[in-house]
């Protein structure tokens, strides 16, 4: 029986292989070529070592978003897209259809978009939605639709917190203009790190998409990871710049929102910040749309939508196709280590900047407030406002400070669109 088996798996095997061995020429230069487009050939050609590298990278991201759950909603697939567009000859992204002169001019005769649509890969095609700006604001429309802006209209002071904390935005853009070693970035490139400062992922990816779209992956992967990392950035620079009485302030309960006030609040800041600052329309204008269908409560099944299928389908297109910027020679440069480095710099100012407003309010205030909730400016939400939660329970186990940190916390993502907005607007 075994002597049956053999013999078939042979002659099987004579049968492939005999119209190759017919042509013996053909045969050699198809396995030659076979061998030739293998990945694995292409790690030691040249720099490749460098896509095995970043290979790696993405690697250590997906573990980060897995083993320690760090904003794993976007890191995994943005991880994964790195992996994906750094695979040679997989040929998924192709960056050089994304070159500024190829999308002034087109190709070929074709519209530049167009012509992607016919000839690029998979994740070419998705990438129009960042390009196009579409996916940031989608999100903005899941956002609003989960957002409460209770707190921030029960107390509207909260509101200067929010706009506190965006200093580090607009600090970081000067300051990256400098020709030093790391720095001396053009405006463009220096208004898209500064926003990291914001702590607003879909904000940061819509400008630099905007105004620096060569640096999309470092800036992606830099603001998600510093979101994720807020628990451990911010604690030690709230505690530096506070005493423990300044921590220890409880503040009243906040009063009651009636629904009348939560409608009317989307549409009238809509209005009022797309006049003031047009730029910022688009995601303001969404952030509020998604707000008001929650709040009016006459289009539940539209909210819902916005919250659960239609949010986590563009979360998945955007987190690959921002990862598939990251490609070997976007990445693996100096640039990336002082966007790295600048950008937790301008997340610390920011956090710092709102707990420093807090204090000067304080000043005028016969109410006091207490500073731990300015750091929850940063557009991180709610993970902000649960910091400046336990670190005041650090002081008095009976503090409770959530729902206050909750309105400079939703005030911070109004903000970061605005200062996007704003140096789109000077920039764009």
């Amino acid at each position: 029986m075994k002597n049956i088996k053999f013999f078939s798996i042979l002659a099987l095997l004579l049968l492939v292989a005999a119209p190759m061995m017919a042509a013996d020429s053909s045969a050699s230069e198809g396995i030659a070529k076979f061998v030739e487009e293998m990945g694995f050939v292409s790690f030691f050609a040249g720099e490749g070592w460098k896509n095995a590298v970043m290979i790696l990278i993405g690697c250590l991201l997906l573990y980060l978003a897995i083993k320690k759950e760090y904003e794993p909603l976007l890191l995994l697939p943005i991880a994964f897209g790195m992996i994906l567009t750094n695979l040679p000859g997989v040929g998924m992204f192709d960056s050089n259809l994304w070159n500024e002169h190829f999308l002034k001019e087109g190709a070929e005769g074709y519209h530049s978009y167009g012509y992607i649509m016919a000839h690029g890969g998979l994740l070419d095609i998705l990438y129009i939605g960042v390009k196009a700006g579409v996916y940031p604001c989608l999100i903005f429309l899941g956002v609003g639709a989960m957002t409460d802006f209770g707190p921030l209209i029960a107390n509207p002071k909260s509101l200067l917190l929010g706009a506190a904390a965006q200093i580090g935005i607009f600090a970081t853009f000067l300051v990256t203009q400098i020709d030093w070693p790391i720095f001396g970035f053009t405006p463009e490139q220096a208004a898209s790190i500064g926003i990291i400062g914001g702590a607003d992922g879909p904000t940061a990816i819509f400008l630099t998409s905007k105004l620096a779209p060569e640096l999309l992956g470092p800036i992606a992967v830099a603001a998600y990871s510093y979101m994720a990392l807020v628990p451990v950035i911010q604690p030690p620079i709230m505690r530096a710049l506070t005493t423990k009485n300044e921590r220890m302030i409880r503040m009243e309960q906040l009063r009651t929102v009636s629904k009348k006030e939560k409608i009317l609040f989307p549409i009238i800041v809509a209005i009022i910040v797309s006049l003031v600052v047009p730029s910022a329309g688009t995601l303001i204008g969404c952030l509020m749309l998604g707000n008001l269908m929650k709040e009016s409560g006459v289009v539940e099944r539209l909210s819902k939508a916005a919250q659960n299928e239609l949010n986590n389908i563009v979360v998945i297109c955007l987190g690959l196709t921002v990862g598939a910027t990251a490609t070997a020679t976007s990445f693996m440069n100096w640039q990336t280590i002082g966007i790295l480095a600048v950008g937790i710099v301008a997340f610390g100012i920011g956090s710092a900047s709102g707990v420093i407003m807090a204090k000067i309010m304080n000043l005028f205030l016969k109410k006091k407030i207490n500073p731990l909730i300015g750091s929850a400016g940063v557009s991180a939400v709610p993970m902000a406002a649960r910091v400046s939660q336990t670190v005041g329970q650090e002081s008095d186990k009976h503090n409770f400070l959530l729902m206050h940190a909750m309105g400079p916390n939703v005030a911070g993502v109004i903000g970061s669109a605005v200062a996007a907005g704003i140096l789109l607007s000077f920039l764009g």
